[in-house]
């Protein structure tokens, strides 16, 4: 053993596989690796893909993806190192571990390696994690959890996570989003709300969701947003209103909304549905 561990440590070895112009092999405490104080030293024996290489498949390295590559070739691996002081080499092995052990990282330190727990836990166990400090963290549970558990995030302090909680929360909950501060939010609202809910943003201040509206308004009530103070939302009742709602917009003072009534009033009354 001894002489193995003696070539084991030549300088050349432990280069060997990194890729030329990439970061030298480096232990996550910046010193070098060292083979001989690692658990899993025995794997050096063995051929590519079922051993380990320092600079291309390393769990004591610093480089995310050598970690990664050693545990995609031991995933048998991954629960003994769950609490590894490295968070690198937490995360990626979270991605192999067994799904029972996974729990106890939910209040890990690190976002990293809780977001990768988000990722793998059932949508049941998830509810525990919708309140995280981290909002990667909470975007991944708004995308995974049951849609009936999604209540609770409508509120949450980032536009992005309720811009997925408008896009996957029950109907019956989604008039509560209405009145959301950011227009990203209800616009997809109002592409989603049905009628007659959806006439509480029928005058929202933000023309993009006016917009989204007139887009899903029934046709023959579209005539209520035909003097609506943008043109886009002129525009696009001219697009889909009845034909015998078109006069109010024929003298519009846009001429993108002129034009396309007059596109409108161009094709044979049978052809159109209105």
């Amino acid at each position: 053993m001894g002489a193995a561990a003696s070539f084991l440590t030549k300088p050349q070895r432990l280069t060997a596989r990194a890729p030329e112009g990439d970061i030298p092999p480096m232990d996550w405490r910046g010193g070098a690796v060292n083979c001989e104080a690692c658990a899993y030293i025995d794997l050096r024996a063995r051929d590519g893909g079922r051993g380990c290489e320092p600079g291309h498949a390393c769990m004591q390295d610093a480089y995310a993806r050598r970690i990664d590559r050693f545990f995609r070739w031991h995933p048998e691996l991954a629960d003994q190192q769950l609490e590894h002081p490295y968070f690198e080499v937490r995360a990626i092995a979270a991605r192999h571990a067994s799904v029972f052990r996974l729990g106890g990282l939910m209040n890990d330190p690190d976002e990293t390696v809780r977001l990768q727990v988000a990722t793998r836990l059932s949508p049941a166990q998830l509810e525990r994690l919708m309140h995280d400090p981290h909002r990667e963290v909470r975007l991944r549970v708004a995308q995974r959890i049951h849609p009936a558990r999604l209540g609770a995030m409508r509120r949450d302090a980032d536009y992005g996570v309720r811009e997925i909680v408008a896009q996957r929360l029950p109907l019956a909950l989604l008039t509560t989003m209405a009145h959301d501060p950011e227009r990203s939010v209800r616009e997809i609202v109002a592409r989603r709300l049905p009628m007659p809910a959806l006439f509480i943003l029928a005058n929202d201040p933000e023309p993009e969701v006016r917009r989204a509206v007139a887009e899903s308004l029934p046709e023959a009530l579209l005539g209520r947003m035909a003097d609506d103070t943008d043109w886009r939302v002129r525009w696009e009742v001219a697009r889909r209103a009845p034909r015998a709602l078109l006069a109010a917009l024929r003298d519009d003072t846009d001429s993108e909304v002129r034009q396309m009534v007059r596109d409108r009033l161009a094709v044979p009354r049978e052809t159109q549905h209105g």
